[in-house]
């Protein structure tokens, strides 16, 4: 009860007081600090466990959850151990211990003791698919092909049918062994059992048969296969030009971009070694050049086999060219990225034969130093060489906009790129969902959202994460948890999205759900993770959980930044812990910032403390002199004690140096876009009508006011 309630402190407490510790109170313990991810006390409770008297009754249940904790800190020491109190007493006829030893001595990289629990299960019947799939993913994992294969076959031989899962973990061992016959085999096995649709199962297969040089075989599969996918033609091209078989090979290439395939580096680089393997360096140095002017960023392998092939056929000036290419996209991406356009410029110049690809990074490059009025006239120049901008061109641009806060102009972009019939990439969603983000620009982000389900793009994990993150900062919080579901392949970033989120809208109890499914479930935390859980903590004041979020870092070796540590000051200033917090900034490992120095201002306002407020005030006034909100916070700390002297003299100071708090500001969105508005502000177009409005309606309140009085 107290661990569920996140009084872990109070839960131990209880338990080491116990006189007598029974397994439900063991398995209880142990399991929080897993769920907490606390896998190194959850460690030190285990070999307390495996020391107390033997007249300890534990039951089967306990177990399972310490070998997890051996599989998460890879203790086989103490796997071994928990292994002989199980035989001794009695349990190892249970399918989950057997299951748990199994997953704990695979995971731990002791694979003939894996076996050997698999082998001494007492029953047939008790032998599940689980523990079967556990060997043999272990063994394939680790490179025991010949074992994996031999598990397998004793398990068809025990009646026990394979399912997807065990299939795709050994069709790889089956194809590093090139054992043909045995594939064929799986391949019956997979049709009989309609086990065909699962993608990474006939990947596998085709990848098999690739390896054993069986193309007709794995064309065949290919050919049937609905769900292809870019892994699937990318296991064909490799596999036709290994076998020499290019033109084949070149045909599978073309029929992936007619039929709208996404084509990665990989598909590129695929096809061009397969040229340069087959001595065609001219046709190689063609693609190199397409997939240059459809923005495709060639890496180390993608030179490095040109290289090799201008070597093998003594092609110099080839081999110059592709030299030429590298050093100068580099040299114009590395200037570029220290903002030092000029020298971009220069070495842009000096090449004679230029690329779709390094005009891209200089055209991104002068977007990113915010030299937008040249963009225009370096697009012509493009045009005028021979390239037309593509949606490489337009992405390198929205994302120069977003980074210099023109988030308008990128959502305009966007716009005007799909009237050009150019289709908006999953780069160019991310880009622009942020600065929907950042404009809480909800009904735009909607019809970005809109394009990135007819493209196909809303389940993929970072757009996902982004959709999230906009819904949160434009209050369509309802929204958030449907797209989160939808992603397809969670991962840590959308996990921390959707905590992101839980935490800026104060959900306390389902953020930290999320936080402890997440270490329930091995996703390692990172510093992202840990600043969100400790938001939500600031929301609603649990200093206690808060603690030992800040603690656990260390468990994940997360090294906690100043955000971190003003989220403590912030948590502790709230709860009324004024000297903690300011402890805590005085031995901070780095300076506090204006931030951390407000944190603790304002707690001194909600608590009255004025002495530490006084403190507080004087350093943020030192960082930050010119910002009126400093003097405001002081002044209202001195207004809630009745300080009024010094409030007057923080006024009069506001006075001589000619500062005023800053205006109010506010937006509107329609379909025209979004209006921004300040306070007392008349530079909108419509100005005039607006203030008119505000005066009929103003007149009208107070009409309304003195007839009701």
């Amino acid at each position: 009860m107290y661990a569920r309630n996140g009084s872990l402190d109070d839960a131990c407490q209880l338990f080491d007081t116990m006189p007598l510790r029974n397994s439900h109170a063991w398995t209880a313990i142990l399991r929080v600090h897993v769920d907490l991810g606390l896998l190194q006390e959850a460690y030190q409770l285990s070999e307390e466990l495996i020391r107390e008297p033997a007249c300890t009754p534990l039951d089967f249940f306990v177990f399972p959850v310490v070998l997890n904790i051996c599989c998460g800190l890879g203790e086989l020491e103490l796997g071994i151990q928990l292994h002989g109190m199980l035989v001794k007493q009695g349990f190892v006829a249970n399918v989950y211990v057997c299951n748990a030893l199994i997953d704990m001595y695979g995971k731990c990289g002791s694979l003939e003791d894996a076996k050997k629990v698999l082998e001494g299960m007492p029953e047939k019947d008790c032998v599940s698919l689980v523990s079967w799939s556990a060997v043999i993913g272990g063994f394939s994992r680790n490179g025991y092909d010949i074992e994996a294969i031999e598990v397998l076959s004793k398990m068809l031989g025990s009646g026990m049918k394979p399912n997807a899962q065990t299939l795709a973990s050994v069709l790889p061992a089956c194809a590093r062994l090139q054992r043909i016959r045995f594939g064929k085999e799986l391949h019956g096995y997979i049709m009989r059992h309609e086990i065909f649709l699962n993608s990474f199962v006939v990947n596998g297969l085709m990848d098999m048969y690739r390896r054993c040089c069986h193309m007709g075989s794995a064309f065949r599969v290919f050919s049937k296969f609905s769900g292809k996918c870019a892994a699937s033609y990318n296991t064909m091209i490799a596999g036709y030009s290994e076998n020499g078989k290019v033109l084949k090979a070149r045909k599978l290439f073309d029929q992936m971009r007619e039929e709208g395939v996404e084509m990665e580096r990989i598909s590129w680089n695929s096809m061009i070694s397969g040229y340069v393997d087959n001595f065609m360096l001219e046709e190689a140095f063609i693609l190199f050049q397409d997939s240059l002017n459809e923005g495709i960023e060639p890496d180390s392998f993608t030179i490095g086999s040109l290289i090799n092939g201008c070597a093998d056929m003594a092609c110099i000036e080839t081999g110059e060219v592709i030299h030429s290419h590298a050093i100068v996209r580099a040299l114009v991406e590395m200037y570029c990225k220290c903002n030092e356009i000029v020298a971009a410029q220069t070495a842009f110049s000096e090449v004679s034969e230029r690329d779709l690809a390094t005009w891209n990074a200089l055209i991104s490059g002068y977007a990113r130093c915010n030299r937008i009025r040249v963009i225009g006239e370096l697009l012509l120049r493009m045009k005028d060489d021979g390239f037309e901008p593509n949606v490489y061109t337009w992405n390198g641009i929205i994302a120069g906009y977003v980074e210099n806060k023109l988030y308008n102009l990128a959502i305009k972009l966007f716009i005007e790129m799909q009237s050009l019939n150019l289709r908006p990439d999953i780069y160019t969603i991310g880009i622009v969902l942020a600065a929907c983000s950042k404009l809480s620009t909800m009904e735009r982000g909607k019809q970005v959202h809109a394009y990135s389900i007819r493209a196909g793009y809303d389940t993929n994990v970072y757009i996902g994460a982004a959709l999230v993150d906009m819904y949160a900062k434009c209050g369509g919080f309802r929204y958030c948890y449907v797209v989160y579901n939808r992603i397809s392949l969670p991962n840590l970033v959308s996990h921390n999205a959707m905590l992101t989120a839980y935490a800026m809208h104060g959900d306390w109890e389902e953020g930290i759900a999320l936080f402890r499914q997440m270490l329930a479930r091995k996703v390692r935390p990172d510093d992202v993770t840990f600043l969100s859980v400790l938001s939500l903590c600031v929301h609603v004041g649990s200093v206690e959980i808060g603690h030992e979020c800040f603690l656990l870092m260390d468990t994940y070796n997360v090294t906690p930044t100043l955000k971190h540590y003003t989220c403590m000051v912030d948590l502790l200033s709230r709860a009324g812990k004024l000297k903690r917090a300011y402890e805590l900034v005085k031995n901070m490992p780095m300076e506090a910032d204006s931030v951390t120095w407000s944190a603790l201002l304002g707690g001194c306002y909600i608590h009255s403390e004025v002495e530490l407020g006084e403190i507080a005030a004087k350093k943020l006034i030192e960082l930050e002199p010119h910002n009126t909100a400093n003097y405001v916070l002081l002044a209202n700390l001195y207004a809630s004690v009745g300080r009024w002297h010094d409030l007057a003299q923080i006024r009069q100071l506001l006075k001589q140096k000619g500062m005023q708090k800053n205006p109010g500001c506010s937006w509107i969105e329609d379909v025209d876009g979004v209006h921004v508005f300040l306070a007392g502000d008349k530079s909108h177009i419509r100005s005039s009508e607006i203030y008119y409005t505000l005066d009929n309606l103003t007149n009208f309140i107070r009409t309304k006011h003195n007839h009701h009085l």
